[in-house]
């Protein structure tokens, strides 16, 4: 069993930064996938970023070149680092695992979740 903290977020003014983390317990990440997915009122989950220990993060189109997921061995926990943050990006954000090496974009793949952590970005 892997229990997922989240934690960072806030509020934020557009254009700044914001760096999200993500903690395992329970057992080591090092076998897992992890993504960060974020949920907007009235819209579906939708994956952010994954990355698995070895090989190349996934990143959606929309942050692109602004979001970097990242892993800290040391501490077993993985990094959303935010920038040029838009209004666009309030959402809540969910750390999540799943076994194996895809980085699949289905919230259904994926066993394990955190609690979310709220990301506000004021215009």
């Amino acid at each position: 069993q892997v229990q997922l903290v989240e934690s960072g977020g806030g509020l934020v003014q557009a254009g700044g930064s914001l760096r999200l983390s993500c903690a395992a317990s329970g057992r080591s990440f090092s076998t897992y996938v992890v993504g960060w997915f974020r949920q907007a009122p009235g819209k579906e989950r939708e994956l952010v970023a994954a990355v698995r220990w070895t090989g190349v993060p996934y990143y959606a189109d929309s942050v692109k070149d602004r979001f970097t997921i990242s892993i800290t061995m040391a501490k077993d926990t993985v990094n959303l680092r935010m920038n040029s943050l838009e209004p666009a990006d309030t959402a809540v954000y969910y750390c999540a695992a799943r076994m194996g090496v895809n980085l699949t974009p289905k919230e259904d793949d994926y066993t394990y979740w955190g609690q979310g952590t709220q990301v506000t970005v004021s215009s």
